[in-house]
């Protein structure tokens, strides 16, 4: 019990559940009594407004009924209340109420009654300003000398100052280098207003500067603010106090000098009006608000200062002259004039506890009792203090919360793909025609080892893929249970998937003693489909556009062993080094291998193609010399990195999505011209007076054939764009495979390189492919792809757009790759900015032509294999 604490005079609680801040307390003659004492005004975040007027028979009593002047509730939440003269013609004050998008200034008046209980208070709307920025504090004042009213000034959460001569909206400025409001005040002395801004400085700006500006029309300064120096937003003065302010005040009494009061997170300050400190405290505590007042000491100034740990503490200027407990956490003070006290010190807590107090001591009637001496038994604490640990190490173990993972796992998903394709297909799309579509099934098991609850199988494919049964749900499953389905995978479409792995996810709870719903747990596992599912063996073509060459270091394997599923019995030994594969979208691909030298071509007319066929080779190859127990086995890539052809993909796919853009944009233009020729139509139909139609339904009768023949061209253009992204997909996935390849990458800094060119499982309008792989490659050139600390310390966007063309994106792939080329690693963490010892790939001589088509049914193929391992820049060429 405290010897020094605020004595309650009186004291009520507001609301239930409501919140209250710095500006939500405001205390003035508002009803123009005339008596000289103030009512105390109480704004809500909930919208109520509530006007006081206390008188306690005796101190330390509630609130009673008739102490209630008005409430009212506003629709919006009350930021902050001030009164003042605000309305012109008259000096009587008025109550200004500040919301959100809203000033809104009231008239207070009250009526007189027979008896006491019979006085009835009302407030009446004088004018409202509708803000067109979000509020967040206000001032007012005489600004600009005016006499006999009151200016306000709004600022906003975007940093603008708007001004309002009382009923008119005079002009808004914006604060230069805003970037989060601050507590605002007005210096009547100088006619400025004072500001601390998110740098921790305090400025002052003058109101003939503001006034004198340019418009503040838009955020951003225009040309000509920029030019014409004399019509900028320039700062009076500016000191820099090192924190973030709480609340600033101008006080000017009569015995002491004008100073500006700043309130820090650790000190309060003393200005003077020119900006330089008069005097400044250091706070050991956390303050929550205060107030200047007049001192009884000439020269001196009093202020209150509340904080965090309910004290109330009194400084003469920096001397502590008192402190008092409080029964809360003030979040604003102000000293009121009172019936039969004046100088009472009137707190608002943050959940609505206002309290009007006055300071003064309370003796303490505690007295400590005597402490009993006993001889202290230290084998019964030994034993209390082992079992208290026992009861903590069984409350602090999550066995009942959460079950620990055992060596074996309680589910266990397994995927079985069917090594032929099905005799019947099993696709049941419309698109996909039963005699042409293939498809293969897929068994999957599940094997419960635990009781699972509410289990669910959902099965995953890339599109264009599709299977004829994506979601399975299952009774609750017993330990040592299993469930097995089976279903069909088939494609669906012309073109080519980007990817042959599918996933199996399985979800279920396991039942706890504390959770009898159960925590939520998933098993999965990934399958791989054939290739045989995607494409069909064909003759080889000798001729193609696309060439890519894959080097190894063991002897060629020969196609019967590793492709025996595409090989024809009947010519095998036309077929033991080349393959010719037949896609859907009559598209073909020859896999050649050399004789002579470790060395595989893929060829194709369309580069996206022969990424299916160059991983299936990679993937056939390590499992065959895996088997043969080979762990030295590596492929590498010493070509040419195809950039422009890939260039070609990027450029089609980014042409659809604009294509798709403006396909939006028309359609949103025909269906607004269509609704406004229905409105005059029905218009025309509903009026008693027949009248001519003017040919409106030819009108909209042309309108409605443009709404649906633009629809139907857009749809077709969704579904290139769809083709296109899987294009793209599949030549990304080549891309980096040679990448990895040519730079032998390792695990990790393929998952990096894989995931900044495959950010997306698929497009969005919101977010497209080549705004997220921009972003990304733009992060890893200025990270530990940079070549000097200029370039890690530019700043990457923070917003991610459609961009107006793809040159950017292709100017930094390809310095990405020369990135690489010239030593770069790809790591995520900063330490390796460093660039490492360049690694020229190759070395390998040019295999001649007639060393591939050796035993070949292709004579005559004219393409050459370049040996050194540098980037194709054929924009140049």
């Amino acid at each position: 019990m405290s010897l020094f604490k605020a004595r309650d005079w009186w004291s009520t609680i507001l609301g239930e559940k409501e919140e209250f801040d710095q500006g939500c307390l405001c205390v003035a003659d508002v009803d123009n009594s005339g008596s000289g004492l103030d009512k105390i005004i109480v704004g809500s975040y909930m919208g109520y407004l509530r006007i006081f007027n206390p008188h306690p028979v005796k101190p330390g009593d509630g609130m009673q009924p008739e102490d209630l002047l008005l409430e009212v509730q506003l629709r919006e939440p009350i930021l902050q209340v001030e009164v003042g003269k605000f309305v012109s013609g008259t000096e009587g004050l008025h109550l200004a109420v500040l919301h959100c998008r809203k000033l809104c200034v009231y008239a207070v008046s009250g009526t007189l009654g027979n008896v006491e209980h019979g006085n009835q208070y009302q407030i009446k709307l004088m004018y409202e300003h509708n803000l067109q920025r979000t509020a967040c504090n206000m001032t007012y004042g005489p600004f600009g000398g005016v006499k006999g009213r009151d200016l306000i000034c709004i600022q906003s959460m975007d940093g603008m100052l708007m001004l309002f001569e009382q009923e008119s909206y005079a002009f808004g400025r914006f604060l230069p280098g805003f970037l989060l409001p601050g507590p605002l005040t007005y210096s009547s002395r100088t006619d400025s207003f004072i500001t601390v801004s998110s740098c921790r400085q305090v400025e002052s700006y003058k109101y003939q500067v503001l006034a004198f500006a340019t418009d503040a029309d838009e955020r951003q300064e225009t040309e000509q603010q920029k030019l014409s120096s004399g019509k900028r937003v320039a700062v009076d003065w500016v000191l820099n106090i090192g924190e973030q302010a709480l609340d600033i005040c101008v006080v000017s009494f009569n015995q002491a000098v004008s100073s500006v009061f700043v309130l820090g997170e650790r000190n309060f300050f003393c200005l003077k009006d020119n900006g330089q400190i008069r005097f400044m405290k250091k706070l050991d505590y956390s303050p929550s608000c205060f107030i200047p007042y007049c001192s009884v000491k000439e020269g001196t100034i009093n202020t209150l200062v509340g904080n965090h740990s309910k004290m109330l503490n009194v400084y003469q200027d920096v001397t502590l002259k008192w402190a008092a407990q409080l029964p809360h956490v003030p979040v604003s003070v102000k000293v009121a004039n009172l019936q039969d006290l004046k100088g009472v010190i009137v707190t608002l807590s943050d959940d609505g506890h206002l309290q009007c107090s006055y300071l003064g001591t309370d003796p303490s009637l505690f007295q400590a009792p005597r402490v009993e001496s006993r001889e202290i038994n230290y084998e019964e604490f030994e034993a209390e203090m082992k079992e208290l640990q026992k009861i903590i190490k069984e409350a602090t173990k999550t066995q009942d919360i959460l079950p620990k993972s055992e060596k074996h796992r309680d589910v266990i998903v397994t995927a079985e793909v069917s090594p032929e394709l099905d005799a019947e297909s099993q696709a049941i799309d419309s698109e996909v025609r039963a005699e042409a579509g293939l498809s293969v099934t897929v068994k999957v098991t599940v094997q419960s080892r635990v009781t699972a609850q509410k289990p669910s199988l959902a099965v995953c494919v890339q599109a264009p893929l599709a299977v004829t049964c994506d979601q399975f749900f299952f009774e609750d499953l017993e330990p040592d249970s299993s469930e097995t389905v089976v279903l069909s995978v088939f494609l669906k479409g012309n073109c080519s998937p980007s990817e042959l792995e599918g996933n199996c996810v399985f979800s279920y709870n396991i039942p706890t003693e504390l959770n009898p719903e159960g925590i939520p747990k998933v098993a999965q596992c990934h399958f791989r489909l054939p290739l045989r599912l995607v494409c069909s063996p064909s003759q080889p073509s000798k001729a193609a556009k696309h060439k890519l060459t894959i080097d190894t270091n063991k002897p060629p394997v020969s196609f019967l062993t590793i492709f025996p599923d595409f090989v024809d019995p009947s010519s095998e030994d036309d077929q033991a080094n080349v393959l010719g594969f037949q896609f859907s979208a009559c598209s073909k691909t020859t896999l050649l291998a050399s004789k002579t030298s470790q060395r595989y071509r893929i060829q194709s007319d369309q580069l996206e193609d022969l990424w299916l066929i160059t991983k299936e080779l990679v993937l056939r190859l390590e499992e065959h010399f895996k088997k043969q127990n080979c762990k030295d086995f590596a492929c590498t890539f010493s070509g040419s990195i195809p950039l422009q052809e890939y260039f070609e993909l990027i450029d089609r796919h980014f042409e659809l999505r604009l294509n798709a853009e403006k396909f939006q944009e028309l359609l949103s233009e025909r269906a607004v011209q269509f609704r406004a020729i229905e409105r005059r139509l029905l218009t025309r139909f509903k009026d008693k007076t027949p009248a001519p139609l003017q040919h409106l339904d030819t009108l909209l009768e042309g309108t409605f054939r443009e709404v649906i023949a633009l629809a139907d061209a857009a749809e077709e253009n969704q579904a290139n764009l769809f083709q296109a992204f899987t294009k793209l997909k599949s030549a990304t996935h080549l891309m980096v495979l040679l990448i990895s390849l040519w730079q032998k990458l390792s695990d990790d800094q393929v998952a990096v390189l894989e995931a900044t060119f495959l950010p997306l499982a698929e497009d969005t309008p919101e977010l497209g492919w080549e705004e997220a792989v921009d972003a990304a490659i733009s992060y890893l050139l200025r990270t530990c792809l940079s070549k000097s600390s200029k370039e890690q310390a530019l700043n990457l966007s923070s917003q991610l757009c459609m961009p107006k063309d793809t040159s950017r994106l292709k100017k930094n792939i390809t310095l990405f790759c020369d990135r690489l080329a010239k030593g770069g690693r790809l790591s995520l963490s900063m330490d390796s900015t460093t660039q490492q010892p360049a690694v020229t790939p190759g070395g390998c001589a040019t295999i001649p032509e007639s060393d591939l088509e050796e035993r070949t049914v292709i004579p005559g193929s004219a393409a050459t294999f370049p040996s050194q391992g540098q980037i194709a820049k054929q924009k140049s060429k």
